[in-house]
């Protein structure tokens, strides 16, 4: 059965990433959007979620392209409106927020998804497993990119709620989660806020591994050039390096998978499966330990940035 879904918020990563997924999953159906300033050819488009659940009641599926700080009410509108939810990471400004919608998701009878797209590329699942029957010794995360590249202009990303550096450092931190075998959780964190903004640019993390294991992520938003988005692994029976964000698997210095930017169709695939079995997944545990790194860090000031 195809399902009829809307998407809020046609900006860069709509654009990008939703758009192409939705149109390529023949189990989904773009029947409309809401955006005050943009729409799509062929689309029906409302300027207000409002506008969109009075007018077409026949939409089962809310997706949320939106920044976090507004999602939390628009959200729990789709919900009390009957709709199934999806939402773009991270998936509010606070893990109450999240909480609170997963339940009202469980008393509406609808299912919701925080979608954390870095897991789903390409070569995440061949790590996980290959990391299960191994000791972990060693786990290094660099994740550098460009900001004015990925953000241009776009300030909310920079004020309280924004995460600053931890809306692409939480995209490791879901691939870290994801295939760890068992949980850790971050016992020292370093953050640089430029002076004239509320979040930060960079934060370097270390994580307590239950069994000794080192634990590292070094994240920055001033790359310029290659983007770098790797993290290394030593065991006792052999070391592993992810790159590409996901998209690439090099397993004791040989190549094992060079996949292709998989993610958002393996979302909206996975999206259609909760919907169809009655299911939500709303794990929390990369967002945890970015609330951890805020309420741990120590906060260094460094020079203004402007774009």
């Amino acid at each position: 059965m195809v399902e009829k879904l809307a998407l809020v918020g046609i900006g860069k990563i709509a654009r990008d990433q939703h758009i192409p997924a939705i149109s390529g999953n023949p189990n989904w159906s773009l029947e409309a959007t809401v955006s005050r300033h943009a729409s799509v050819d062929g689309v029906a488009s409302f300027e207000t979620l409002e506008a969109l659940l009075e007018e077409r009641p026949d939409i089962s599926t809310i997706s949320l392209a939106i920044p976090p700080q507004p999602r939390f009410s628009y959200a729990e509108a789709a919900l009390k409106a009957g709709k199934h939810v999806m939402l773009e990471k991270p998936p509010g400004q606070s893990l109450a927020e999240c909480f609170a919608l997963e339940a009202l998701a469980r008393e509406m009878g609808v299912s919701i998804f925080a979608t954390w797209h870095s897991r789903f590329a390409d070569c995440v699942p061949h790590l996980k497993s290959w990391l299960s029957s191994r000791e972990l010794k060693r786990l290094a995360i660099v994740w550098k990119e460009d900001v004015r590249h990925w953000h241009p202009g776009q300030e909310w990303i920079w004020e309280p709620g924004g995460m600053g550096v931890f809306d692409p450092g939480i995209n490791a931190l879901s691939i870290m989660t994801e295939i760890l075998p068992h949980a850790v959780h971050v016992c020292e964190a370093m953050l640089e806020y430029p002076e004239n903004r509320a979040t930060p640019i960079a934060a370097k993390l270390k994580f307590a591994d239950p069994n000794g294991a080192e634990m590292t992520a070094v994240f920055d938003w001033r790359q310029e050039g290659l983007q770098t988005w790797d993290i290394e692994i030593e065991t006792t029976d052999g070391d592993a390096r992810l790159s590409l964000g996901g998209e690439k698997l090099e397993i004791n210095g040989e190549l094992i998978k060079s996949g292709s930017n998989n993610e958002y169709p393996n979302l909206y695939a996975r999206m259609s499966e909760l919907v169809r079995n009655g299911a939500s997944d709303m794990d929390m545990s990369p967002f945890i330990h970015v609330c951890d790194a805020y309420s741990l860090g120590r906060r260094i000031t460094t020079s203004p940035f402007e774009y």
